[in-house]
C-alpha cells in the first residue's frame, strides 16, 4: 500500500461526505455502534495515532494521546479532522523509510502497512458514516483491491474487490461465505 492510495482514499471519504456536512451527525452510522460525528472522530484520531507511531517507532506500545475534534466543531470541521489525520499519515508514509517498523497490536508494522490501515479505516467507516446519512462510497477498486491483498491476504475472495472488503471488515453477507465475526488485518506478515 502506498500513500497515493491512502490519498486515494480520504478522497473518496471527502467527495461522498462533503455533501451531507449540512445535515445532522449525530445520528446513527449506517453500521457500526458509534453516530457519525463520533465514527469521524475515531477515523481522525487512528489516522493521527498511526502517523505518530510511525514518527516515534515504538515496539511494544502506542504513544500515548487522544485526538478528537473540538466540541463545538461542525460536520464539516469534523470530515476535516479525518481527513487532516489521514493525509498527515500519508505524508509521513512517504518520509518513512520502508524498513522502519512501529508497534501495532497486530504485530510491527511498517509504513505500507500503516497506509493499507489508514485506507481500511477510512473506506470502511466511510462506509459506516455514508449509510448513516443515506449515502454510499464508490471507491476505485483497484485500491479496494491492494487493501485486501495487503491486508486481508487469507481471504480469497472472488467478488467487486469493494464487496470483498466489506465482507473482510463485517459490513456484508456473502453467498456461501460464513459472516466475518472478529475480523483482523494482517501486519506486515503477522495473521489473526
Amino acid at each position: 500500500m502506498t500513500a497515493d492510495d491512502l490519498d486515494t482514499a480520504l478522497s473518496c471519504l471527502a467527495d461522498a461526505l462533503g455533501p451531507a456536512t449540512g445535515r445532522d451527525w449525530v445520528v446513527p452510522p449506517g453500521t457500526g455502534d458509534w453516530n457519525c460525528r463520533t465514527t469521524a472522530e475515531h477515523v481522525g484520531d487512528c489516522l493521527l495515532s498511526y502517523a505518530a507511531q510511525l514518527v516515534a517507532q515504538p515496539d511494544s506500545r502506542y504513544v500515548r494521546f487522544l485526538a478528537v475534534a473540538d466540541e463545538g466543531a461542525s460536520p464539516a470541521e469534523v470530515l476535516e479532522f479525518a481527513v487532516t489525520g489521514g493525509r498527515i499519515l500519508a505524508s509521513v508514509v512517504r518520509t518513512t523509510e520502508p524498513s522502519g517498523r512501529a508497534y501495532h497490536p497486530t504485530g510491527l508494522a511498517g509504513p505500507a502497512h500503516f497506509a493499507g490501515m489508514g485506507c481500511v479505516e477510512a473506506l470502511v467507516h466511510g462506509e459506516d458514516m455514508a449509510r448513516g446519512l443515506g449515502l454510499s462510497l464508490d471507491p476505485p477498486r483497484d485500491v479496494c483491491a491492494r487493501v485486501l491483498e495487503a491486508m486481508f491476504p487469507h481471504d480469497d475472495l472472488d467478488v467487486d474487490p469493494w464487496t470483498g472488503l466489506l465482507w473482510a471488515t463485517d459490513r456484508v453477507s456473502l453467498p456461501g461465505r460464513e459472516r466475518q465475526t472478529g475480523w483482523r488485518w494482517v501486519a506486515d506478515g503477522f495473521s489473526r
